[in-house]
């Protein structure tokens, strides 16, 4: 089966989380969440072991700043290890082109840390940005912008905020089943 690894946002544990939901599926691995929320370089190195442990090809899902993990890593770690992804699902990536809410890392920090820029290379595996209309940290033109620099395509989400906790989604089925949708695409894939 291939395991299905969920990239964390800035944010701490949160059991309301869709991720929280999604880590319950067979083969699905949790990145932690209680990383200091400036330590990309951490961030990133928890995913190349996640990859590299992985015993076949691996399903990304990354939510918020944990996108911003992964493009990191794609440009950091190269075909060593992102050749064994499959695709990445990218949902609702902030831009980081203004200020971020109180209980987030100034902009300041962020570059310091080695956030800023977001990297706009094309990715190395297939990938789709999940756009939502309202969110008030990746307005949608912006997020476009970057999917397009990615190689991404993007799927529109509707009205669903940033897709955090705030945003009530809870276990939020469309996720699960879009999770599921790329599965399947990749078993069928595999079988012809």
């Amino acid at each position: 089966m291939n395991p299905v690894i969920l990239v964390p946002g800035l944010r701490g544990p949160s059991p309301e989380h869709w991720q929280e939901h999604l880590a319950r599926r067979p083969g699905a691995v949790h990145l932690r969440t209680d990383r200091d929320p400036l330590d990309l370089d951490a961030r990133c190195r928890d995913l190349e072991e996640s990859v590299a442990a992985a015993s076949g090809p691996v399903i990304l899902v990354a939510h918020s700043a944990g996108v911003l993990t992964l493009v990191h890593w794609a440009q950091r770690f190269g075909p060593r290890t992102t050749d064994r992804v499959t695709e990445a699902l990218l949902v609702t990536p902030p831009t980081l082109r203004s200020e971020l809410p109180a209980v987030y890392p100034r902009l300041a920090q962020l570059e310091a840390a080695g956030w800023l820029p977001i990297p706009t290379r094309p990715l190395p595996f297939a990938a789709t940005v999940c756009l939502s209309d309202d969110d008030p940290l990746g307005p949608p033109e912006q997020v476009r912008d970057l999917a397009a620099a990615w190689g991404a395509v993007v799927l529109g989400l509707g009205r669903v905020g940033h897709a955090n906790p705030a945003s009530g989604l809870g276990p939020w089925p469309l996720m699960d089943s879009l999770v599921t949708a790329t599965l399947d695409e990749y078993y069928l894939a595999e079988a012809s």
